[in-house]
C-alpha cells in the first residue's frame, strides 16, 4: 500500500508578496500627516480630550509591536515625530494607561468579494505568572492566569472580522453568537467553519438565522436531533453525511480543512508576544485588539496566492 503524499503548492505572486513582506517593516505606514491627532471639540461640559482615539491607538500600536513599557513608548513616539517633522504633542504614560482601559479599537479590514466565509477558533494566552521554564521545572504555581481569545477571520482575505476576549473558564460555543453579532446585519455570510466544540444547538441555530452554512464536524457519538429548527435540520444532514462518507472523507468533501487558516492566524497573534503586558482585564482586551489591528494591516499589504502543482 502506497504512503500518503502531501499536496504541493506554488506561490504565483511571489514578487508582489515579497514586496509586501518588506513593507511590513516600514515605519512610514504607521504615521499619516492627515490623521486626526487632536480631536475636535465635543461640545460637552468639562475638560476636552487632548488626544484622539487614533492617536492613542497609534502609540499603543508601537508599544505592542516593539514590546515597550509605557514610558519608553512615549519617548519612542516623541523621537519619531521629531524625525518626520511633526510638532504634535505626545501623550504621557499615565494618559496612555488611562485611555487604554476605555479605548474603542478600530479593526481595519478590506473585505472580500461575495459572501463572507467565516473561520472560527479560539486559543489561550498567558496574562500573569512565571515563564514556561519555571513552570516545567517546579510544576507551575496556581497563580498563572490565562485569557482566551476567540476570533473569526475571512477565508478569502485572511483578515480578522470578529474578536472576543474572555477569561479561561469560558467555553468556545457560547462565544459564537457574540462573534456573529460583530458582522454587520447587511453582510451576507456564506459559511461558518469551526471545530467540534461548536457542535451545539445554539451555535447551529444562530448560524442558520444568518442564512449561513455550518461546517462543523459532528461529535463521534453524535445522534440526530429532533428537526424543530433550521439549525437542527442542517446538523442532521451533516451527521448523516459523516456516517455515510466517513469522517475523513466528509472533512475533505465539506472543506473543513480550510479551518487551518484561522489556526495559523492564532499563531501570528502569539508572534507579537507570548504574554500580555497589561494587568487590568479591560486593558488586556485593548492590547489584544491592537494586536489584531496590526495583523490586519500586515495582511492588507499582501498575501500569497497559491495553486496546487502536485
Amino acid at each position: 500500500m502506497s504512503s500518503w503524499t502531501p499536496t504541493k503548492y506554488k506561490t504565483t505572486n511571489w514578487s508582489a508578496y515579497n514586496d509586501s513582506l518588506k513593507r511590513r517593516g516600514s515605519l512610514s505606514i504607521w504615521f499619516d500627516p492627515e490623521m486626526v491627532w487632536v480631536p475636535p471639540p465635543s461640545g460637552k461640559r468639562g475638560r476636552q480630550q487632548s488626544f484622539s482615539d487614533a492617536a492613542i491607538q497609534a502609540c499603543l500600536t508601537l508599544k505592542v509591536l516593539f514590546g515597550m513599557p509605557l514610558r519608553q513608548t512615549t519617548g519612542f513616539v516623541q523621537s519619531l515625530l521629531r524625525l518626520i517633522g511633526l510638532d504634535w504633542s505626545v501623550p504621557d504614560f499615565s494618559t496612555l494607561c488611562r485611555r487604554q482601559k476605555t479605548l474603542n479599537v478600530s479593526l481595519p479590514y478590506r473585505g472580500g468579494t461575495g459572501a463572507l466565509n467565516l473561520l472560527i477558533d479560539s486559543t489561550g494566552i498567558k496574562a500573569e505568572g512565571e515563564g514556561e521554564w519555571n513552570a516545567r521545572k517546579h510544576g507551575g504555581p496556581k497563580r498563572r492566569i490565562w485569557r482566551k481569545i476567540h476570533i473569526g477571520i475571512d477565508e478569502e482575505t485572511l483578515e480578522v472580522r470578529a474578536i472576543e476576549v474572555t477569561t479561561s473558564n469560558v467555553g468556545d460555543a457560547p462565544m459564537l453568537p457574540e462573534l456573529l453579532n460583530q458582522i454587520p446585519a447587511d453582510q451576507t455570510i456564506g459559511s461558518v467553519t469551526a471545530d467540534g466544540a461548536y457542535d451545539t444547538r445554539r451555535c447551529h441555530d444562530v448560524i442558520a438565522a444568518r442564512n449561513a452554512h455550518a461546517v462543523i464536524p459532528p461529535r463521534k457519538n453524535a445522534k440526530p436531533w429532533k428537526s424543530t429548527s433550521a439549525g437542527a435540520i442542517a446538523r442532521n444532514e451533516a451527521v448523516n453525511a459523516s456516517r455515510y462518507l466517513g469522517r475523513a472523507i466528509w472533512r475533505r468533501w465539506s472543506g473543513y480543512h480550510r479551518r487551518s487558516r484561522v489556526e495559523t492566524k492564532m499563531h501570528c497573534v502569539k508572534l507579537l508576544g507570548q504574554c500580555l503586558m497589561a494587568r487590568d482585564f479591560d486593558r488586556q482586551v485593548a492590547e489584544i485588539q491592537i494586536r489584531v489591528a496590526v495583523l490586519n494591516k500586515y495582511t492588507a499589504l499582501g498575501i500569497p496566492v497559491t495553486e496546487v502543482v502536485g
